[in-house]
Order: structure tokens, then C-alpha cells, then sequence
């Protein structure tokens, strides 16, 4: 009798777990553990894609009932690096000074990083590694930061925000290239009384990948923009993004900053509303997320520090402009999830490929509004600052 009663509860918890698990149609896909990569859409869900050429700010667009305006972008001179006619191969001058550096030999290592970060594992599928005169091996980790800072990775895209205050904390990292805008947009119940942030005073908010990580700084920045401190006019607090909705509908919180490809669809479906967005206009003339490499390896290996960039900024021109095949290859490949409408239009936003001088820009002002808001702690000049995060290595 025992032994069947043991093999009747195993039975129920075996099948228990089965039904907590989710199915592949329609399950969400990315960042549900919050390492700091980009939620994707949903599975084999389809959603309705009505393509603006206007663009609208996200409040505007969602009164207006003109939803992907949000997502057409904003026309900034001298926003993109032109790289997709590059010729990456080494100059005899490059190839001979590359053979004295200590890298010379040895495989980049990409950081492997899905959707809006997937630049360097593109720059691999597309070859453009080996154009440079490069071999390359992927790595995966739970943290790029992590794997950049102790060179178990040479190179990653990934948020400013996520990286900016370990670099002034002494993490041996830095920031050599610009990726993208937008990605990011804090949402609200559509049927909630919270129709603009100044209405979100006094209320919790959700920075899902927790307090003083990306999603957090993120928050400060968008509320900061409208005047709102972030620090004493709201109570920012951690709930993961898959049970952000059911938090807002148990009134435990008022908002949550959500990547744009999961959130699409619930707002489509008349769940969710956007209050603020990275894909605002007064956002669109700043890098969310940046190329970043080991500090000592490019101090070490300027010419492989350069012709990686290059590799990985060849791979965000062609990303930025054969946006369909892109996105056809990132979903092929599991780099992309959810309908592929929406991620055309999506992918198109985010404007891969920043120039130089368009992404120090963008950090000088981060940095400044970083160290006004206390997000910097310990370091309070912009020049210092600036001079760890920041070394561009293309000519």
C-alpha cells in the first residue's frame, strides 16, 4: 500500500509540474530570468501590424488610436555609422601590427545575446568576423557585464544602463561603439486612471530586473525627463515582467517598464498602455544600448579592438538596412520571437548602427544626469567618468 500511495504522489507531482509548464504556442520568450536581455514577444501569437509613416510620441499615439506611430522614427542627421559597403579586410598596415598584439591568434569571443543585442552574433553569421581577419567563438553567460569585465567575452551589445555604474565601480570594461535607440517603454493598465507619469506620483512602479540595474535606471531617466524625482516622488520596486500585469491588476503597482516586443501584443489586445518610451522624440537622439569591450584588451589590442567594431558595426548597417531579411534571420536563428510583422517594425525602430560621435554625445549626457540623480555614487566628475566609459577605437 505504501509503495503505490509513493507512486500515486510522484505520479501528481509529475504531471503538476507538466501543467505549470507552458506550452511552446504562446509561451513568452527572453528575459523572464531579468539577466538584463530583451523579453520577445509571444510564440505563435499574431498580431494586427498597421505601419505608420507618422511618428507620434507614445501617449499621442495611443489616444490617437494610431499605436505604431510610436514606432516610426524620428529623422536625426548623422545618427547611423555607414558601414555595409565596408571592406573589412586588414590593410597591410593593420595585419602587421595585429600580429604584435597580444590577442593575434586567439578567437573573439561574442557575447551571444538575442534581439535588439544580437548584433555581434550577427557579425558571425554574416561572416564578417572572418572578412576582418578574426576567427570568432560564441560565448553565453548569465551577465555580459561579468563575462566582459573578467575577458571571458571580448565583445557585447547591451544597455548603458546596465553597465555605466560597474564601470565606476572598477569593472574592467568599457564602451567602444553605439548600437541602438529605443527598446524600452513604461506601460499601464489601459483601463487605469494613470494616463501621463505625473499621474504615476505617489504610486509603485516596477523596474523588473531589480533596483540599480538597467531597468531601474531607465526609469529614473524617463521620469526624470518629465521632472519627476525618481527618488522621492515614486517607489520603484522589483516584479518580474511575466508577473507585472497580474501585480497592475492586483493594484501591488501602478506601471512597469516592459521591452516593446512583449508588451506589443497586450496592447494590441487592450491590456496594456504606454505612459513614457525610449521611442519618445525627446529619446530618439540618445543610444539605450552600446558595443562594449574588456578595457585592458583594448588597450592592449587597439587594432583588434578595431577591426571587431568594425565587425560588429558592418553587421548593425545590414541590420538597420535589409531590415526584413534581418528579421527573418533572427527569427530563423531564435534571436527573434512572436509575430514577424511586429518585429519589422519593431527592429526598424531601433535604428541599429550609432555613430561615434552621435554615441558620445549620448553618454556625456547620461553620465551627467547619472551622477545628478545619485545613480553614480562614487565618482562625480563627467571628464573621469567619461574617460573609463568611453574609448572609441574606429578612425
Amino acid at each position: 500500500m505504501k509503495k503505490m500511495i509513493a507512486l500515486l504522489l510522484a505520479l501528481v507531482m509529475v504531471l503538476s509540474l507538466a501543467a505549470c509548464t507552458p506550452s511552446e504556442e504562446g509561451q513568452l520568450a527572453g528575459d523572464l530570468n531579468n539577466d538584463g536581455q530583451i523579453e520577445m514577444g509571444q510564440d505563435g501569437v499574431e498580431v494586427e501590424v498597421n505601419v505608420s509613416d507618422v511618428h507620434m510620441d507614445c501617449v499621442e499615439a495611443f489616444e490617437s488610436g494610431k499605436w505604431e506611430a510610436l514606432f516610426t522614427p524620428v529623422d536625426i542627421e548623422g545618427r547611423a555609422i555607414d558601414m555595409a559597403n565596408f571592406d573589412l579586410t586588414p590593410t597591410a598596415e593593420e595585419k602587421a601590427a595585429m600580429e604584435k598584439e597580444p590577442a593575434y591568434g586567439k578567437p573573439v569571443q561574442f557575447y551571444m545575446s538575442d534581439g535588439c543585442t544580437s548584433g555581434p552574433t550577427v557579425a558571425d553569421d554574416k561572416g564578417f568576423y572572418a572578412e576582418a581577419g578574426l576567427t570568432a567563438e560564441g560565448f553565453k553567460g548569465t551577465s555580459y557585464t561579468e563575462a566582459l569585465g573578467t575577458q571571458q567575452a571580448t565583445v557585447a551589445v547591451g544597455h548603458i544602463a546596465t553597465m555605466l555604474v560597474p564601470i565606476t565601480n572598477g569593472v574592467d570594461l568599457t564602451f567602444v561603439g553605439g548600437a541602438h535607440i529605443g527598446c524600452k517603454t513604461l506601460y499601464v493598465l489601459a483601463d487605469s486612471e494613470y494616463k501621463t507619469t505625473e499621474d504615476l506620483k505617489g504610486t509603485k512602479i516596477s523596474v523588473p530586473n531589480g533596483i540599480g540595474a538597467s531597468d531601474y535606471n531607465i526609469t529614473c531617466l524617463l521620469l526624470d525627463a518629465d521632472g519627476i524625482d525618481p527618488q522621492k516622488d515614486v517607489e520603484l520596486m522589483q516584479v518580474s515582467s511575466d508577473a507585472c500585469v497580474t501585480a497592475m491588476e492586483n493594484g501591488e503597482i501602478s506601471a512597469a517598464l516592459l521591452s516593446d516586443t512583449f508588451a506589443y501584443a497586450m496592447v494590441k489586445d487592450g491590456k496594456l498602455r504606454a505612459v513614457r518610451s525610449l521611442l519618445d522624440s525627446d529619446f530618439q537622439d540618445e543610444n539605450c544600448c552600446v558595443i562594449a569591450m574588456n578595457r585592458t584588451f583594448t588597450q592592449e589590442n587597439p587594432v583588434h579592438a578595431k577591426k571587431i567594431v568594425q565587425a560588429v558595426q558592418k553587421a548593425h548597417a545590414w541590420m538597420r538596412e535589409n531590415n526584413e531579411e534581418c528579421t527573418q534571420l533572427l527569427l530563423d536563428r531564435g534571436w527573434n520571437g512572436g509575430d514577424f510583422d511586429m518585429n519589422v517594425m519593431i527592429n526598424n525602430s531601433l535604428q541599429f548602427g550609432l555613430a561615434q560621435d552621435f554615441t558620445a554625445k549620448t553618454l556625456e549626457d547620461v553620465v551627467g544626469r547619472y551622477v545628478r540623480l545619485g545613480l553614480i555614487t562614487n565618482m562625480d566628475d563627467v571628464a573621469e567618468i567619461m574617460s573609463l566609459a568611453w574609448t572609441p577605437v574606429l578612425d
